[in-house]
């Protein structure tokens, strides 16, 4: 089962990637036919009409559509990933991870140098 997964991934991926790669090479335009020269078949007439580009110019909008609301979704399930990671955290190490600026700015340390200086607090 893991190995159809994968594989159907992976097909996916090379499908995406010839796409991309199709869809950026540059048109070529052929030499312009004759005035009574049509097309022969049906694949011909619809290659050279322009349904191909307003069928990619759809995709594309739908494709930026579509992946910012995948985008959404999955910020949203981030999100919903935090806060049950801080659900399940212990409390003891909610309270190590404050930082303590007063240390960091070297104010405390002064405050200890004073007290060691005069003698500290003795009881």
């Amino acid at each position: 089962m893991v190995e159809f997964i994968f594989s159907t991934i992976l097909m996916l991926c090379l499908g995406t990637v010839l796409y991309l790669t199709v869809r950026a090479l540059p048109r070529i335009e052929e030499a312009p036919a004759g005035e009574g020269e049509v097309p022969k078949n049906l694949f011909e007439r619809w290659a050279h009409s322009e349904l191909p580009e307003k069928i990619d110019a759809a995709f594309s909008g739908f494709m930026l559509k579509f992946l910012r609301r995948v985008k959404i979704i999955v910020l949203r399930i981030d999100n919903a990933i935090a806060k049950g990671l801080r659900k399940v955290q212990p409390q003891e190490n909610r309270a190590n991870t404050s930082i303590d600026f007063k240390e960091i700015s070297g104010q405390n340390t002064e405050d200890v140098e004073r007290k060691d200086a005069d003698g500290g607090d003795k009881k």
